[in-house]
């Protein structure tokens, strides 16, 4: 088996430069949470969050939803803040409902959540803060150009 490598930084960029709407699975609703703090930080910026967390009606002025699968709009990013071991079966739901990234946060890495949302055509994005990667890769924020 491969070892797996993030892609490139310019693809990376593209990625988030490309994407608006981003699931964030295991927001907290507690803003001294790191996934709360990232994602608000990603909304400021202009992306839409929508909140994974079965246990919280809202997060971030969104409605929050049980699975991916209950989102009814098509969705970009997947951003994970879950355990390493629980990301296989989000992996298997972002192929599911027809992600375009799976994104794993930083310190979260796990090689058979990247090889199913792989060969289910997904870019894969593992051990990386989403927050750092756009203020460096598009630091004045989104254009639409």
């Amino acid at each position: 088996m491969m070892a797996f490598e993030n892609p490139a930084r310019e693809q990376i960029r593209d990625i988030l430069q490309n994407s608006t709407t981003v699931a964030v699975v295991g927001l907290s609703d507690n803003p001294e949470r790191v996934s709360y703090m990232v994602s608000e930080a990603m909304q400021a910026k202009g992306y839409t969050i929508i909140p994974v967390n079965p246990n919280a009606e809202t997060i971030l002025g969104q409605k929050s939803y049980a699975s991916l699968k209950d989102i009814p709009e098509p969705i970009d990013i997947v951003n994970v803040f879950r355990r390493s071991e629980h990301t296989p079966p989000v992996a298997e739901e972002a192929v599911a409902i027809g992600a375009k990234t799976l994104w794993l946060q930083l310190g979260i890495a796990n090689e058979e959540a990247a090889a199913v949302a792989a060969e289910g055509g997904l870019h894969v994005i593992m051990d990386r803060c989403i927050k750092v990667e756009d203020s460096i890769l598009l630091p004045g924020g989104k254009s639409k150009t």
